[in-house]
């Protein structure tokens, strides 16, 4: 049990130094709020997952991207892997007192490969390719792969009542330099790395709340999330 205590205490070390140093400039901190879903049609193969993203450029009220997005979901037999076909809708917003906001409709494609090592640290690798119909721009693509991890430190399985830690790091690259009108982009696009302290409510419902931090070439901001993941 001092073990788990230690691990908890590093982490929140870890978080709360994130949110002293993005502190240090107001603009600086962000805040997404995000509910996530997925079922299996009973005994079937097919299923459906997705998510609802609220975003801010602060914690609340400035709008940074409202993100709704689901797909089908399809599990080959005697496989752990899960293939996904998807759409979603974004409404961008911009930083500061202005209403303007610009949309996006996106379709995606991935696969999610969980991996477990050992009796307690479980992985998921999800690999992504997404089309994206941004508004006043040629179409455009983006690769994105996501190394999840889970580790419960106050039991042994991601059973009711466990306390984990959780991780992740995600990296995008954009499929195209240019995206018209003369104007080009880099082919590394972003980078998210994340840590987090989750609880298992019970079977099928957890929560985390922690810190992200996103690199983009221009610049990089950290934002507190909180987050509800729902398997039914």
């Amino acid at each position: 049990m001092k073990k788990n205590f230690n691990y908890i205490l590093i982490l929140l070390t870890f978080i709360c130094t994130k949110t002293m140093k993005a502190q240090e400039s107001v603009d600086q901190l962000g805040a997404w709020y995000m509910y996530f879903y997925n079922t299996t049609f009973k005994d079937s193969q097919w299923g459906v997952q997705g998510d609802l993203q609220y975003r801010n450029w602060n914690f609340g009220g400035d709008l940074e991207q409202l993100l709704i997005r689901s797909g089908i979901t399809f599990k080959p037999k005697n496989t752990q892997i899960k293939f996904t076909l998807g759409y979603g809708n974004i409404t961008s917003g911009t930083i500061g007192s202005s209403d303007a906001t610009s949309g996006e409709h996106r379709i995606y494609q991935e696969a999610l490969y969980p991996v477990k090592f050992g009796s307690r640290i479980y992985t998921n690798h999800r690999f992504r390719y997404e089309q994206r119909f941004v508004e006043n721009q040629n179409l455009r693509s983006r690769y994105r792969y996501n190394l999840f991890i889970n580790v419960p430190l106050n039991k042994k399985t991601l059973e009711k009542k466990a306390l984990y830690l959780a991780l992740y790091n995600e990296i995008f690259i954009n499929g195209q330099k240019e995206i018209g009108n003369a104007s080009t982009v880099e082919l590394f696009d972003r980078n998210r790395a994340y840590a987090a302290i989750g609880y298992v409510i019970k079977n099928g419902i957890r929560v985390q709340i922690g810190v992200m931090n996103q690199t983009t070439n221009s610049q990089g901001k950290n934002q507190l999330q909180v987050s509800l993941h729902h398997k039914f």
